[in-house]
């Protein structure tokens, strides 16, 4: 058989060793057997020919860090890459499913008034029942019309809905006109 021949087969078996190394932890083993096997590679390549060999070489160079790279990114999803690299668990997972957190879960969406002043932690009351709850970050004033957003562990989330503009202007400072001292005609 020719040397080049021996190189390129020299050649895939550094790479098949070098992935097995990423997927089977051998202490080391796999990972000699490579290097050994990438060097005969190139010494079989320079033997055949300078370009051979200067090719090979380039292979190696360029296609090792890459396989081990490609590698490397699949690794988490194995067996091996599981047991060794403990995902931090949902909070779906952790917290029991109790009937409190059902019927916290089912406040999603619905539509109370805050009891109490939030900064940003108070009371409000949904379908006649006082429930502990945080706004999103914001103030709510007593009686302002709540939005249940999020349940996160046992902490019901709210955001202030916006509530229908008073009819009539009412006597607030604030909804009254403003008159321009500019418009008033000359007597």
């Amino acid at each position: 058989m020719d040397p080049w021949v021996w190189a390129v087969l020299l050649m895939m078996l550094a790479m098949g060793l070098a992935i097995l190394e990423v997927f089977f932890p051998s202490g080391g083993v796999l990972g000699f057997l490579t290097i050994c096997a990438a060097v005969a590679a190139i010494v079989m390549g320079f033997q055949s020919g300078t370009a051979i060999g200067a090719g090979v070489l380039a292979a190696i160079l360029l296609g090792l860090p890459v396989i081990i790279v490609v590698a490397l990114k699949y690794w988490p999803e194995t067996p091996v890459g599981r047991r060794m690299l403990l995902l931090a668990p949902t909070s779906d997972e952790v917290l029991p499913d109790s009937p409190e957190q059902k019927r916290r879960k089912s406040l999603i969406g619905k539509v109370g008034r805050a009891k109490s002043q939030m900064l940003p932690a108070g009371a409000i009351t949904i379908e006649g029942r006082t429930i502990d709850a945080v706004s999103e970050g914001m103030a709510i004033e007593a009686g302002q019309p709540v939005e249940v957003i999020e349940v996160r562990a046992n902490r019901v989330v709210v955001r202030p809905v916006e509530a229908e503009p008073p009819a009539g202007g009412g006597d607030e400072l604030l909804a009254q006109p403003i008159e321009d001292p500019f418009d008033e005609e000359p007597a």
